[in-house]
């Protein structure tokens, strides 16, 4: 499991003092960056060949500002060339939202999926936990 530590912004508050709903998508995204790295090492964006399929949220409670949250990320499906990316924000020591990824190896100048390569997916099968 991969974890990323997360200071919330003041700036990522709303107008009823916690942390908006378009903002832990971002954080899920940023805690992606590992697994983005085995498909695009040099994160350049002419080199991408990922693109995303659908994401979920679900918000389980209310994010404070000025706490800590920690978000924790793992693989529970590898398909062929798709792969689905679970994840929670977690603050003090209650989790506040989970969310899904789906992720698709991609060619863009083929407009098509592509296999996920073994080297890569034997990377990913360390990050995979049945749910």
């Amino acid at each position: 499991m991969l974890q990323l530590s997360v200071a919330p912004r003041f700036c990522e508050t709303d107008a009823l003092g916690h942390i908006n709903n378009s903002v832990v998508p971002m954080w899920f995204e940023q805690a992606r960056e590992p697994i983005f790295q085995y498909f695009v090492p040099s994160m350049k964006p002419e080199d991408w060949n990922l693109i995303i399929a659908r994401i979920e949220v679900d918000f389980v409670a209310q994010i404070e500002f000025a706490k800590e949250v920690e978000i924790k990320t793992w693989l529970s499906k590898i398909g062929n060339s798709s792969m689905t990316i679970s994840q929670e924000a977690w603050q003090g020591g209650k989790c506040c939202a989970k969310g899904k990824a789906a992720m698709i190896h991609f060619d863009y100048k083929k407009n098509a999926s592509q296999p996920i390569p073994a080297d890569i997916r034997m990377k990913l099968e360390a990050l995979l936990i049945a749910e």
